[in-house]
């Protein structure tokens, strides 16, 4: 299977649904909770206007958004379905950020993780990116989310 850009028309409740189900695991984990809750079929279609949506399946099995920032492409909503994890397709959809931040002139990848899942700071780090920074979501005095790069 090989990521495919998508655009309107495309089934944004489904990928919608996709997300959802692969961030699931972050229900009561992470405060605080995902962004997950808000976003919605409609959000995701504007994505793919402004920014860069990727999939790999039909139907969608794997996702990524692509964001251009001013020195770097900010790698967002990536998710893979339970039933296909550990076959690369994170890998593969990072690649493809990878070259379109290259055709972009961004020297770098970049990315955030809340700081309670360490098991996605091991696998980003696996894939070439390094720990840059911290923030705090609004209304938080200690660090949220962890953010990291990997150059191009």
């Amino acid at each position: 299977m090989r990521p495919v850009r998508v655009r309107d028309p495309y089934d944004w409740a489904a990928l919608r649904q996709l997300i959802a189900e692969a961030f699931a695991g972050m229900e009561g984990r992470i405060d605080p909770p995902s962004s997950i809750h808000r976003l919605t079929a409609e959000d995701i279609a504007r994505q793919a206007q402004t920014g860069e949506v990727w999939v790999i399946g039909d139907p969608p099995v794997a996702t990524v958004f692509l964001t251009p920032k001013a020195d770097a492409l900010y790698v967002g909503k990536l998710a893979v379905a339970d039933a296909a994890r550990h076959r690369g397709l994170a890998r593969q959809l990072l690649e493809i950020a990878a070259d379109r931040a290259r055709m972009l002139g961004l020297s770098c990848l970049e990315l955030q993780s809340r700081v309670e899942l360490t098991e996605n700071h091991t696998a980003f780090r696996a894939m070439g990116f390094t720990e840059v920074g911290a923030t705090a979501h609004p209304g938080y005095d200690r660090p949220t989310s962890l953010t990291f790069r990997r150059p191009v």
